[in-house]
This record gives structure tokens, C-alpha cells and sequence, in this order.
């Protein structure tokens, strides 16, 4: 009963503080009508269709980067040659954030939702690679070893000894990687949806609430759905990882 208390103790302090501040402008947004925004948005269906959007491109692109990025990490972490020849390309791009490379994107897909997948498969591909990379790399020599001895063929080993032991690192990866993905959709939609309302998503609709309708209370409300989204999107891949993967904590 206690730690429920003490959890509800900062949310409110932050309802209360968000009222002080917004009393003092005729224009802020309160979260009075934060609510009322929120009702209207659920009830015209128009919050939800965004990110319906949003989430099945971040599906789609996370999906890319995952099938992509998997082998190449378990390519690069268990051959050496391969790494070699790899790693300067893949640490020339890593440090590039993926909006900066937005403008080609758009150059060659349009302005429409192949960018906007693209953007979010360039961003979570390189955690996911790296941590595949990582993981592949911390297995005990010595069970390896004993995968020869035993005679087993390179599938089979990679079956029954890599990935098991690599799996921890490489679901790690790809809970890092979702959370980038998500975070990138947004930036993305705003830059590049060139729909408005809810068929661009939920990052170009809190583009049209700020520039056509100045909405405040849209706008927040958009971002505030935007968190709940992430918040359940980390929770339900914890969930699934605990139970993939019960004695690795994550």
C-alpha cells in the first residue's frame, strides 16, 4: 500500500505543478483541457489511427533492421575476416544520426511511408548489430570447443551452442534498438509525412496541431501518447524477454 502511495506522490506533484504553471497563460494548456483534447481525439478515432501508423512502420522498419542485423552480428562476431573487412564501414555510419541522412532517404523513396520505414531500420540497426556482435564475442571459448569435439556441423552449432548463449546480448540489442526505432518514427514523420491528420502518423499530426491549428492541447496530448506508447512498447518486450530468456537480466 505504501509503495503504491509513494508511486502515485510524483505524478500528482506533477499534475499540481503542470496547473501552477499553466494558470499564469491564457494559452497554455491545462491539464483540464489536456483531458477534454484527449476524450475528443479518442472518440473521432483520430489519435488512435496515428499511431496505428506509427506503429506499424516502426513494426516494419525494427523487422529490417532485425533480419538484417542478427546475421551480420553473428557473421562479424564469430569471423574475424569478416569483421575486419566490416567494422571500418560499419563505425564510418554508426556516429550518423539517422535524420541526417533524411534528405537522401526522401531523394530516393519519396516523401511517403518507404522513407519513414528506412529512417527507422537505418536506427535501430546498428544496437541490435553491435550488441549481436558483443554477445557472439563473450561466449566461452570452451564451449565451442566442446561443440568440435563433438562433432557438430557449423549449423548445429550455431543452433544448439551460439545462439543460446549469445541470445541475452542480442535481445538487449533489440530492446535498445526499439526504443530508438519509436523515438526515430517521430522525428521522422515530422520531417517527412506530407499527409496531414492521422494517415502521417503520430509525428505529423503533432506537426499540423503546432503549425496550421496552433492545438497546444492536441499537441500535448500527441506527446503524452507518444510516452505511454514507448512505456508499454519497453514493458511488453521485457516481458517477452524474461520469459525467452529467464536467466539473463534484463
Amino acid at each position: 500500500m505504501k509503495r503504491m502511495a509513494l508511486r502515485l506522490v510524483v505524478p500528482v506533484l506533477l499534475l499540481v505543478g503542470w496547473q501552477l504553471l499553466a494558470s499564469g497563460s491564457a494559452q497554455a494548456p491545462r491539464p483540464s483541457t489536456v483531458v477534454e483534447a484527449a476524450i475528443a481525439m479518442l472518440r473521432d478515432g483520430d489519435l488512435l489511427a496515428g499511431l496505428a501508423t506509427s506503429l506499424g512502420r516502426v513494426f516494419a522498419g525494427f523487422a529490417i533492421a532485425a533480419c538484417v542485423a542478427i546475421p551480420l552480428g553473428i557473421a562479424m562476431g564469430s569471423m574475424p575476416t569478416v569483421e575486419r573487412n566490416l567494422d571500418p564501414l560499419v563505425e564510418t555510419f554508426r556516429p550518423i544520426a539517422a535524420l541526417a541522412i533524411l534528405p537522401l532517404v526522401i531523394l530516393w523513396l519519396g516523401s511517403g511511408s518507404g522513407a519513414a520505414i528506412a529512417i527507422v531500420a537505418y536506427a535501430a540497426f546498428f544496437p541490435i548489430l553491435i550488441n549481436t556482435i558483443s554477445g557472439v564475442k563473450r561466449i566461452e571459448p570452451s564451449l565451442m570447443r566442446a561443440a568440435l569435439t563433438m562433432g557438430l556441423k557449423p549449423l548445429t552449432r550455431m543452433r544448439v551452442v551460439l545462439l543460446p548463449a549469445a541470445l541475452p546480448s542480442i535481445l538487449v540489442g533489440m530492446r535498445i534498438g526499439l526504443g530508438i526505432a519509436w523515438t526515430a518514427i517521430i522525428a521522422a514523420e515530422l520531417a517527412v509525412g506530407a499527409k496531414s491528420g492521422s494517415s502521417g502518423g503520430i509525428g505529423q499530426m503533432m506537426f499540423v496541431f503546432y503549425a496550421y491549428s496552433i492545438d497546444l492541447n492536441g499537441m500535448v496530448v500527441c506527446m503524452i501518447a507518444v510516452g505511454i506508447v514507448a512505456f508499454a512498447l519497453d514493458r511488453a518486450l521485457r516481458w517477452a524477454l524474461a520469459i525467452t530468456v529467464p536467466w539473463s537480466r534484463l
